[in-house]
């Protein structure tokens, strides 16, 4: 049975990095890995492997889903065509971008308030330390699991992999 939590998470409203308006409910059935992401950051090179893993597990049912923040040392200065033109030139990104959202503070996007109110980093703390924080979602839409921005995307395999191979529920 689909719980309140996933239906949230599916009803958020966002917006593609080409700025339409839609929802996470195309994902729905789906494991996500979602991802606040920036071209200017010392991270920035796990775009290859958040791609890598995208294109393995993406036949199975898995999406990366990536969200450019800039409130990280203004690391993600660019419009979306810019991000968009960077992403593909630079590490081949197929995965779908979103616009460009905070994390923290006041504004913080509602997808945002919900990952971080599922999923607490170290010590039970809300806050988003830095870019490529990453939030792993089973396919029926609950954040199981929250991962550094230290945590390469290739060693998040085994977990995928694990949820993949969870049987999919029938909706309710």
């Amino acid at each position: 049975m689909e719980g309140k939590e996933s239906r949230v998470l599916y009803d958020i409203p966002v917006r593609t990095l080409d700025g339409e308006a839609t929802t996470l409910a195309p994902y729905r059935g789906h494991v996500l890995l979602i991802v606040n992401v920036a071209s200017e950051c010392g991270f920035t090179p796990q775009y290859a492997g958040l791609e890598a893993i995208h294109r393995r597990f993406h036949p199975r049912g898995f999406s990366v889903l990536g969200f450019p923040c800039n409130q990280f040392g203004g690391q993600e200065p660019g419009t979306a065509a810019e991000i968009a033109a960077f992403c593909e030139q630079y590490f081949g990104v197929t995965f779908p971008l979103f616009e460009k959202i905070q994390v923290n503070g006041r504004r913080t996007h509602p997808l945002y308030q919900h990952l971080k109110r599922s999923q607490s980093g170290i010590l039970r703390s809300r806050v988003i330390k830095w870019n490529f924080t990453k939030f792993l979602v089973n396919r029926r839409g609950d954040v199981v699991r929250r991962f550094s921005p230290r945590t390469d995307p290739l060693a998040i395999e085994a977990p995928i992999t694990g949820l993949l191979d969870e049987p999919v529920l029938p909706p309710a």
